[in-house]
């Protein structure tokens, strides 16, 4: 199989692609597509059974062909393609290449998130109870997803006050003893473990009642809290009676948001999809054992021409690909491309069988409509607000390009410097594509070679480094070079950028957001003149929101460096002795005299320390005596 890093086909902006001859060179083997746009920019991936067949359609009649299949065609100028040993594979790398690069004519799924679980850690001695957005092949118990963090915490919550499992990270039963017992004890929400307040027989059957709990079955906890409700009653202690009561009504209403219907479905997620114009919504039930744990609605880019199965394909794959848990079922709402392929591939990466169905009558159908249902209404409420930030980011931006004339615009960099009179001088990057912040592009720079506060050539430096890595296509963020770039300053600042533009001979339009006596955005500086702009544009807001946060970034990151310089302890200084070894001796003795005065016995017993750690601590203290 081939590298993904390492492309069939050597290309330089400059060469001459011809597309005619690299179609008789396509192999018929299965793989990835990759197609290039007029800035090399990738806006297509596919994969192929057979990659000469398929890229070969392409560039044949356009009969059949949607309207956005034709426009993207228009625009390729080049492709590559990566040959794999089989669809699945292909399948996989598609969804990788999709979710790093998000090509234009792709479907797109726009929500990237991650999911979290419950664990319960019942491989342990006297296991723990906490959130977790990772699923690991380990001994543990998960339950999830859930699609709020919030309930979540609230559930743990409620476990630790009705059967007061620990959640800290004490390895028990060795470090029984070691330290005294934390806050949750003292409230009530702990065992105690820790210090041996509670037997570990009778500590796992705590658990055994949390496993209960979190599978649905609260018949138990209930019965035992009206109990406890009644007799505090009974003995007139009426704020414990009032805490009991709270507990049983947070538990009322956890069952009952979890109760969907009397059909036997134990774990599978149901889908629904709407779609109006361009956008689409995939609403998704999470059933697990029979009940609703949560549901989610995510956004998704599509062509309105596109086929509800196409676009069912590419929700799937693309949705778990990036989500720890897949249920045994999906049921969807219409027949998905590559149904066979999407069920082995489901499959493999679940190590259990997958069906994907396709409920055709009776109450499962019902479900699906439900969801579709739920889907369609999500998508009316969101359609205004949906159109509000397109006007807000990418209206936004047009009207940016159109004010200063340029024929398209994407990325635009900012940039600014940092300092108080020279000292510890940063600059920052920031990245908005398409009118909104992409901080995963985000960049900071500490400066190297200049002394003193002076701005310019701070600025000279950022520059140089930034597009001398971005012509060495160093890293995802400096290779990809930006279609406007806007100072955060006038005249001077643009003039540093054109000249060092102009010695890599680069031609990248430079403007310089200016700023009046008030400090406030006023207009842009372009072409060696000041253009003004409406105070009420949209323009005018994204302009002042990224000069914002421009000054932002390089602000925090000057003031990091400040806190660290300004952190520092003696005992960074021990060899042998890092982060971990001197907190934990400062949480042991609490100071560093206590430190000094201790002898190497006494330092060895603080957590992570060892004989030659201690000795080492005590010959720093004492080498001069």
């Amino acid at each position: 199989m081939i590298d993904i890093t390492e492309p069939t086909t050597e290309y330089a902006p400059d060469d001459i692609f011809d597309i005619k001859a690299e179609l008789k060179k396509l192999p018929t083997k299965p793989g990835v597509y990759i197609m290039h746009g007029p800035k090399d920019e990738i806006i297509y991936v596919g994969k192929a059974v057979n990659l000469k067949n398929r890229v070969r359609q392409y560039f044949q009649s356009d009969k059949n062909k949607t309207d956005k299949i034709k426009k993207m065609i228009s625009l390729i100028s080049r492709f590559e393609y990566i040959v794999v040993d089989s669809e699945m594979e292909a399948l996989v790398l598609e969804n990788n290449l999709i979710k790093e690069n998000s090509p234009k004519y792709n479907t797109l799924l726009k929500d990237d998130k991650t999911y979290p679980y419950i664990k319960v850690t019942v491989d342990e001695h006297f296991p723990r109870v906490f959130m977790t957005r990772k699923v690991l092949k380990d001994k543990a118990r998960y339950f999830g997803p859930y699609t709020s963090g919030t309930a979540v915490k609230d559930t743990i919550d409620l476990l630790h006050k009705l059967f007061r499992i620990r959640s800290c990270s004490r390895r028990l039963p060795e470090d029984t003893y070691k330290e005294r017992p934390c806050l949750y004890h003292h409230l009530g929400q702990c065992l105690g473990p820790c210090n041996a307040y509670v037997d570990e027989e009778v500590y796992h059957r705590h658990v055994e009642h949390v496993l209960e709990f979190l599978s649905g079955k609260y018949d138990y906890v209930k019965n035992y809290l009206k109990e406890k409700m009644q007799t505090a009653s009974d003995s007139l202690e009426f704020e414990k009676a009032i805490e009991y009561r709270e507990l049983l009504s947070e538990i009322e209403s956890l069952s009952a948001s979890q109760k969907v219907t009397q059909v036997s479905m134990d774990d599978r997620d149901i889908i629904g999809i709407g779609i109006l114009g361009n956008d689409a919504v995939a609403q998704c039930f999470f059933i697990r054992d029979g009940r609703m744990i949560g549901r989610e609605s995510l956004h998704l880019e599509v062509d309105a021409k596109d086929s509800m199965g196409s676009i069912l394909s590419a929700f799937i794959s693309q949705f778990y690909s990036g989500t720890p848990y897949i249920p045994k079922e999906l049921w969807i709402q219409d027949e998905p491309d590559d149904r066979e392929l999407l069920e082995n591939w489901l499959t493999a990466a679940r190590g259990k069988s997958v069906r994907i169905v396709v409920p055709k009558k009776g109450d499962k159908e019902k479900l699906v409509e439900m969801a579709v249902k739920n889907a369609d209404n999500q998508l009316l409420r969101d359609f205004e607000k949906l159109k509000r930030e397109d006007v807000r980011t990418k209206g936004a931006q047009e009207e940016i390009r159109a004010l200063i004339g340029l024929e398209s615009l994407h990325r635009i960099e900012s940039y600014d410097i940092s300092n108080i009179s020279g000292f510890n001088s940063v600059g920052s990057m920031v990245v908005f594509t398409d009118g909104k912040p992409k901080t995963s592009d985000y960049r900071k720079f500490r400066i190297k070679t200049v002394s003193g506060p002076d701005d310019y050539a701070s600025m000279r430096e950022v520059l140089t480094r930034r597009f001398i890595r971005g012509l060495n296509q160093d890293g995802e963020s400096f290779s990809s070079l930006p279609d406007l770039i806007m100072m955060d300053g006038g005249k001077g600042q643009v003039h540093i950028a054109e000249e060092v533009l102009g010695e890599l001979g680069l031609d990248i339009p430079v403007s310089g957001m200016v700023k009046d006596d008030g400090h406030r955005t006023r207009g842009l500086y372009y072409r060696g003149r000041e253009m003004p702009i409406d105070l009420h544009s949209e323009a005018f807001k994204l302009i002042t929101r990224i000069q914002d946060e421009t000054h932002r970034f390089a602000i925090e990151y000057h003031k990091s460096l400040r806190s660290k310089a300004q952190v520092h302890s003696v005992l960074d200084d021990i060899k042998g002795i890092g982060d971990v070894r001197r907190k934990a001796l400062m949480r042991y003795f609490k100071s560093i005299e206590a430190i000094k005065g201790a002898s190497v016995e006494e330092l060895a017993e603080a957590d992570g320390m060892n004989a030659a750690a201690a000795e080492s601590v005590y010959e720093f203290f004492h080498k001069e005596t």
